[in-house]
């Protein structure tokens, strides 16, 4: 093999600090010269009051009101957003998987936010049982802008927002915490009064401080237990008091003791929906949310596969299979995953990562010989315990290593699962043979083309597929029996007596035809006592035989190992006579033999 040249990297700084007097004699790491002082901890940014948590002891066991924020949020951190039609058709998406309240712009931002906000009044495509969400900041003109927007909808959330946290406070706003309680109320006293005025129409106001997880936790209690009051919560018109982590800084339990700490202090808690919205910006989002709903969370704003500013919004599509792989029904619908990614990836002009959870091309499929050999063992046991507790397969308890999930419930086909290239293990290669093309192979003969498939895949640094697959074993252990030194020109047999058989064949052996014929206690001892006058020593020591397929009709295939001389090898007969398959699996592995010699 070449020697590699060391690779130089003249733009990173090794890290070559003195070692931390504490640090473990394992632990060799040196402190980098990266300015990690600039940064404050989470603890000295905010206060976290909670110390008796009790999240950490409760299980999920329903799913929360989720609320897709794609057409908003999502729409907004596209480079190009999408159009009405695009609009329109992730619309028709998420209706049809089953969301009940969709997030669907923000007018008063955008003229093709307020155009598409129009076009679900007043074309017929907001089914009854589905709520329309529209946002807005927390100013005069802009809820006028959407009030205007959403004239001709039956039901509708309005969602007020402003940033609450100190550095928005005094940056953004230059506001103190009392101007913006003012500025919070004037605004949510507005748009209160803006939807009495639409006495027919059901509008309901959801309230979101902005940058929630890094606001005060007394004045976020201050100024949401005051819109509660404002605007007349009760448990049959709750409001919904939305608690963003709108740029996620801390580990997720920080945010869930937030939350949990609004949930037990929260005025009116029977008349409050207590809503979550986490970012991905440490990539922990999922984590954030999943924790939040054992905190006391109730609804969960995000986007399908985590579209959003920055790093996404938290995934719904994580979230809500994380929840069906613990048996917990999501009560939405991804019975074919890869027909929401496709709509998503088409309206947002994002590829999806073929590694995203649940959702990516790559995640069922297994590349590894020892995960291979697990999940065939797996399924094959699964199919066998369904059988047996006469249910169908699809019906049966899912327990198959390395897939927390059976693909075919999210629409997926076992040929993603296990694929073929160098890293690839025997007990894949026999799957697929076994699934695509009826061929069992015994297991002492995995190994042997286990190690012509690498050769292969090596060679080309290319995936095989089982069409690949088959076309290699056809042509290294069943071709051979008609191609190769030893040519069987025609051949018989008879049963001369009670354990008794003859074979008599032609064999066309170094450009000389030869007529020979031998005698044993079946056709194939007979087969091999002929091959032995003609000079060729031959031993079968395994054999293996079984149907490809059932009914009438059905090809047989076998396998024999044979030691012809001093050499051992593998052949394989496939034909509709059972008796002949044989005879050409021992061919087979003769002529293999005879062509490895020297």
């Amino acid at each position: 093999m070449a020697s590699c040249e060391t690779t130089k990297f003249p733009t990173l700084r090794t890290p070559s600090g003195d070692l931390p007097t504490d640090a473990p004699g394992w632990n060799p790491q040196r402190p980098s010269a990266m300015p990690h002082h600039r940064y404050q901890p989470v603890h000295d940014r905010v206060a976290l009051p909670l110390v008796d948590r009790t999240w950490p002891s409760r299980r999920i066991e329903r799913p929360p009101l989720w609320v897709p924020v794609d057409l908003r949020d999502g729409n907004q951190a596209l480079a190009e957003p999408m159009d009405t039609e695009r609009k329109r058709r992730m619309f028709d998406l998420l209706v049809a998987m089953g969301f009940k309240e969709i997030e669907v712009g923000y007018p008063s931002a955008s003229r093709t936010d307020f155009d598409f906000v129009r076009h679900l009044a007043t074309s017929g495509a907001v089914p009854e049982d589905v709520t329309v969400s529209v946002f807005t900041a927390a100013r005069r003109d802009l809820i006028d802008r959407t009030i205007a927007s959403i004239e001709g909808l039956p039901r509708t959330v309005v969602h007020l927002y402003t940033a609450t946290a100190p550095v928005w406070r005094d940056v953004v706003l230059e506001r103190s915490r009392s101007e913006v309680h003012g500025l919070i109320r004037d605004a949510a006293t507005y748009l209160m009064r803006r939807a009495e005025e639409r006495p027919g129409a059901d509008i309901r106001f959801e309230f979101s401080p902005e940058v929630f997880n890094l606001t005060e936790p007394d004045f976020v209690l201050e100024v949401c237990n005051s819109v509660t009051e404002l605007w007349e919560a009760c448990p049959d018109r709750p409001v919904i008091h939305n608690l963003p982590a709108t740029v996620e800084v801390a580990t997720p339990n920080v945010y869930a003791d937030q939350i949990e700490y609004m949930d037990r202090h929260l005025a009116r808690r029977a008349s409050v929906i207590l809503s979550v919205h986490p970012h991905n910006d440490r990539g922990t989002g999922v984590a954030c949310a999943e924790l939040a709903l054992l905190a006391g969370a109730q609804r969960v704003e995000g986007c399908l596969f985590g579209n959003g500013e920055r790093t996404g919004n938290v995934d719904l599509v994580t979230l809500a299979l994380n929840l069906y792989a613990q048996g917990v029904n999501p009560m939405i619908d991804f019975s074919d995953i890869d027909a929401v990614r496709d709509v998503v990836e088409h309206c947002t002009r994002l590829p999806v990562h073929p590694r995203h959870p649940y959702g990516g091309a790559l995640v069922h499929t297994a590349f590894s010989g020892t995960h291979q050999d697990a999940i065939a063992k797996g399924m094959a046991r699964h199919t066998k315990h369904a059988a047996e507790q006469g249910v169908r397969a699809d019906e049966a308890v899912w327990a198959v290593p390395y897939l927390p999930v059976d693909p075919g419930d999210i629409g997926r086909t076992y040929e993603e699962v296990i694929r073929i290239n160098s890293q690839s293990g025997k007990g894949g290669v026999a799957h697929l043979l076994r699934t695509h093309h009826g061929l069992d192979l015994p297991k002492a003969m995995r190994p042997d083309f286990s190690r012509a498939v690498q050769e292969t895949s090596d060679a080309s640094g290319q995936e095989l597929s089982h069409k690949d697959l088959w076309e290699l074993f056809r042509t290294t252990y069943i071709g051979p029996a008609q191609d190769g030194p030893v040519e069987l020109v025609s051949w018989s047999t008879t049963e001369t007596g009670p354990g008794a058989h003859r074979f008599a064949c032609t064999l066309h052996i170094d450009g000389q035809e030869r007529h020979v014929q031998g005698s044993g206690n079946g056709p194939l001892a007979a087969l091999t006592d002929a091959l032995g006058t003609a000079g060729i020593a031959v031993d079968i020591l395994t054999y293996a035989e079984h149907a490809t397929t059932t009914g009438p009709g059905s090809h047989a295939i076998s396998y024999a190992e044979c030691r012809v001389q001093d050499t051992t090898c593998w052949g394989a007969g496939l034909d509709t006579s059972l008796l002949a398959a044989s005879v050409h699996a021992v061919m087979a592995a003769v002529n293999r033999a005879e062509r490895s010699r020297p």
